[in-house]
């Protein structure tokens, strides 16, 4: 039961997404393909499936959330506050706290306290179809057995966060048909991080990397606290057809108080500085362009540059995620007209577009 409870990242494929979710499945691929990632595991949707019967052994809060319409706002937010809250509140059965704790015994080997990250992996998320990227929870800078518990069912409840709930009744998707997986993974402390695009998000042009970092945590980034520096590679030739270093006024950290993270003023000439060298702006175009021709399409990644042990040494470049570019994807993706009842019909069509 325990091995289809939890999984590690080396045992898990693209084609784990139903047991892993999108982001869990991805972890495993990337290391497949050769890319460093920090180690950790999944907590399956099996796991989720177990939890949520003995929460709602009937499938009456599931039918409840099915039954809401995406239009009564104030409904719909009151339902979802009160099925997330029993979510979170209750106690992890002995069946899954058990394998929970001992994998990340096992993660943190003699730091108990090993700083973690906890997030959410939705089986529909991630994908080229369909994307919860965003509208469930994540929680960085965990530590110790307890508190990982407790953010892995703030995972789980954030599967009924009113933004993700209101997704999918828009869009008529069953709440029994679908799941969540959550990702424990080891944090790294990046001198900086970031996001990059195998083809421009701007103009969809596929010929180039685009790359934004900025110091510290991505989180910055993410919720928008920091503009960050933004370097545009040609994937033919490497060079660096455009750079734009920012003014960073904040970096995400640590809080060493204990968990979670917290916002930090840069000091002095590091908020003018470009948070990365030629070289490393070209190791991550390298990386960018392995990775796309790995998965086979365009990609949309989430970066960090982090110090290794060895503090002489040169810091370690890690990918945190990787998924599919959807926005030009999507577009390319769409007929050129609609579709007539007949094949004449198009050629009328085009007939009476062009008189005059």
């Amino acid at each position: 039961m325990a091995a289809e409870l939890l999984r590690w990242f080396e045992a898990l494929g693209r084609s784990d997404v139903a047991s892993a979710g999108g982001k869990g499945a991805s972890l495993g691929e990337l290391i497949r393909a050769g890319v460093a990632v920090p180690p950790g595991f999944v907590v399956t949707t099996a796991a989720y499936r177990l939890f949520m019967d003995e929460v709602d052994p009937a499938g009456e809060l599931r039918d409840e959330i099915e039954s809401l319409s995406p239009d009564d706002l104030p409904s719909l937010s009151r339902t979802c506050a009160r099925v997330r809250e029993r979510i979170a509140g209750y106690a992890l059965s002995p069946g899954l706290l058990a394998p929970l704790v001992d994998a990340h015994r096992q993660l943190a080997g003699a730091n108990l306290m090993l700083p973690v990250a906890v997030r959410s992996s939705a089986t529909a998320e991630d994908s080229a179809d369909a994307s919860f990227a965003g509208l469930q929870d994540t929680y960085l800078w965990v530590r110790g057995a307890d508190a990982v518990c407790a953010a892995v069912r703030a995972c789980w409840a954030s599967w009924f966060n009113d933004e993700s709930v209101s997704y999918r009744r828009q869009r008529g998707l069953p709440e029994q048909g679908m799941a969540m997986a959550v990702v424990v993974q080891q944090m790294v402390n990046p001198r900086c991080s970031g996001v990059m695009f195998s083809r421009s998000p701007t103009t969809g042009d596929r010929s180039v990397v685009a790359i934004e970092g900025s110091w510290g945590l991505g989180s910055a980034i993410v919720s928008g606290e920091v503009t960050p520096d933004r370097f545009v590679v040609n994937k033919v030739t490497g060079v660096v057809v455009h750079e734009d270093i920012a003014e960073k006024a904040l970096e995400h950290v640590p809080d060493p108080a204990g968990s979670g993270v917290l916002a930090r003023e840069v000091q002095g000439e590091r908020r003018k500085q470009a948070c990365l060298d030629k070289t490393q702006v070209a190791a991550l175009a390298r990386l960018a362009r392995h990775v796309e021709k790995h998965y086979g399409c365009a990609q949309d990644m989430e970066w960090a540059l982090a110090p290794t042990m060895d503090e002489a040494a040169e810091p370690s470049l890690f990918l945190l995620q990787s998924r599919p570019e959807t926005v030009w994807a999507n577009r390319e993706s769409q007929p050129a007209m609609a579709p007539k009842a007949a094949a004449f019909e198009h050629v009328f069509s085009v007939l009476g577009g062009q008189k005059k």
